[in-house]
């Protein structure tokens, strides 16, 4: 039957389930007869998003042994059960980044998705490599709005699953922000069309064909974006449900957009979404959202065969990280005591391969992320993952030059005291004096050799921890993104490999000047004075408010203090 034909049925029977519609499924079972009861069905949806590849458990993210767990338990008693992903899913950590997200595909085809839809990071290795990636999924990476310079879509837009005896169309929406939240190589030839646009197209054609209909979309809920779910929802009301990722926003009970339930998780698996759906002759009675938190998985045993396909990820990767990618003719300093309250010749090293990625004005990185030295000698993959461990990526932001000015001052302001915010410099140099009151030392600033002017704007890369004002750096958390680029670790990487064999010095980037001291003034020229008739020494004293004898001791020409005489020329005390 088709879904209109279903709900002009429904709405016909509506007095007499109305009490049915407004409860819960249990207390809604409780109240219908044995027939009506097997025609109602439950439809659970767990889902994630914005994973960045954080596959391992921490204190923080629950991990996907411990999500794998939890959706194979819950499957073996409930049938009617999807897990989905809504993307930014194959890129981030040093697991996923080292194999271009094949790691993370491998888990993922061992738990069970039942589809995911690519988000701005899955094209950081290219489009080639996304299409890769989704040819060796056991389920469907879907993109209804993603398309290719002839017009033909990149990806499948939706697929329709079978469960419970419900036919379950579930279709893909991207960001069309990945047009620069990731390097446009990455995008070359392909557009991300208008996601609601694209959804009235899908949705049109899933109507007749499904009792629910699911999107599964990249957009968030920021009100910074164009293209959001909020929007989609509003104008495709339709739609029964939206997994939701890209804004990184923890919904608890989800977000109500008119009849459209919109979920998300927030980020990292820091919580794993639940979704239920109560559903009758093919209309949706009832919808819910909720989470699962990290505590609340705590005693939950991780599945051991996720567990041990990440153990062996782990163990083919360290011949990967033993590969030489450059050498240095010096040591990398990247010691605690350096970094977090100096310039270092690894730090100028990571904000240089910054700017040479991004062509941006001003490169700053904070000194906290660097974690590790390395010594003279070939240069490791390994090496650069110790000292760059966090997966943070690269941003590019439009910001004044008073932005900049103050966010340097943050970053001198606990001199000499050590500060993970202490800032790396490509592009500028800096001068500050550590006597002057804090928010006060910054003394000269240069871009490209030319002063900072602060009413210009720059384009400044960073990373992602700081550009959203991480290390207090909030002066420019609100600034215009630009793009999105590799993690910092790909960068000094791909640096190396490019330039060989590297020196890098300490060049004075940023300068710890002395202390400002007074101009020094002239010594006082003795005052002289010319005798006049009738003059003698205690008059001239008074005079000049001193005394005689200080004169006469002054002026060794006066043998008898007594005899003085006209045009004599007296030196005179200096106060």
């Amino acid at each position: 039957m088709k879904r209109s034909s279903r709900r002009r049925r429904f709405l016909a029977l509506l007095p007499a389930v109305a009490m049915t519609v407004a409860a819960s499924l249990p207390a809604a079972a409780a109240e219908l007869s044995d027939r009506e009861q097997s025609a109602v069905k439950t439809i659970t949806v767990f889902h994630v998003n914005d994973m960045h590849s954080r596959v391992e458990e921490t204190a923080d993210h629950i991990g996907y042994a411990k999500l794998s767990a939890i959706v194979k338990k819950y499957r073996m008693d409930h049938p009617g059960t999807l897990l989905l992903d809504a993307g930014d899913t194959f890129h981030g950590q040093t697991i996923a980044n080292l194999v271009k997200g094949e790691s993370v595909l491998r888990v993922m085809n061992e738990i069970g998705f039942d589809a995911m839809a690519p988000g701005n990071h899955d094209f950081n290795y290219g489009t080639d490599r996304l299409v890769e990636l989704a040819e060796a999924a056991e389920f469907p990476v879907l993109s209804a709005n993603t398309r290719k310079s002839d017009g033909t879509r990149l990806l499948e837009p939706y697929t329709i699953r079978e469960l419970e005896g419900l036919r379950i169309g579930i279709f893909g929406l991207t960001t069309p922000e990945t047009a620069y939240k990731t390097h446009p190589n990455n995008v070359q030839g392909i557009e991300f069309a208008d996601p609601v646009a694209e959804a009235k197209k899908v949705v049109a054609e899933l109507k007749d064909k499904t009792d629910v209909i699911i999107a599964l979309a990249h957009l968030g809920v920021d009100s910074s974006s164009t293209d959001t779910s909020i929007k989609v929802a509003e104008a495709v009301p339709e739609i029964d449900v939206i997994v939701d990722g890209h804004s990184h926003t923890k919904l608890d009970s989800g977000m109500r957009v008119g009849d459209v339930l919109i979920a998300q998780t927030g980020e990292y698996g820091k919580n794993i979404g639940k979704i239920e759906l109560t559903v009758r002759e093919g209309i949706v009675m009832d919808k819910k959202a909720s989470l699962l938190s990290r505590a609340e998985a705590e005693s939950v045993q991780p599945d051991a065969e996720v567990t041990a396909i990440v153990d062996a990820v782990k163990k083919e990767q360290e011949k990967e990280l033993s590969q030489a990618v450059g050498s240095t003719g010096v040591r990398l300093d990247g010691e605690r005591e350096t970094v977090r309250k100096g310039e270092s010749n690894l730090g100028n090293l990571i904000a240089d391969a910054m700017l040479e990625e991004t062509g941006a004005d001003i490169a700053i990185t904070n000194g906290g992320g660097i974690r590790a030295s390395i010594e003279p000698g070939p240069v490791t993959k390994g090496q650069i993952v110790s000292v760059l461990p966090f997966g943070n990526y690269i941003q590019t932001k439009k910001v004044k030059g008073s932005a900049i000015l103050e966010a340097l001052e943050l970053g001198v302001s606990s001199y000499p005291e050590p500060l993970g915010g202490f800032p790396h410099l490509g592009g500028m140099t800096v001068k500050f004096d550590p006597s002057r009151p804090k928010g006060e030392r910054i003394v000269a600033a240069h871009v490209r050799g030319l002063p900072l002017e602060p009413d210009r704007e720059y384009v400044l890369a960073t990373n992602d921890f700081m550009a959203a004002g991480g290390d207090q750096y909030t002066m420019w958390k609100d600034a215009p993104l630009l793009n999105d680029y590799s993690s910092l670790e790909e960068s000094v990487i791909a640096y190396l490999q490019r330039h060989g064999t590297v020196s890098p010095t300490v060049e004075n980037r940023i300068e710890v000047v002395p202390p400002s001291v007074p101009a020094a003034q002239p010594e006082p020229q003795p005052a002289v004075y010319t005798v006049q008739p009738g003059d003698y020494l205690t008059k001239i004293a008074k005079k000049y408010n001193t005394t005689w004898r200080k004169i006469w001791e002054l002026n060794p020409s006066i043998r008898n203090p007594n005899l003085i005489y006209p045009g004599q020329q007296l030196i005179l005390p200096s106060e």
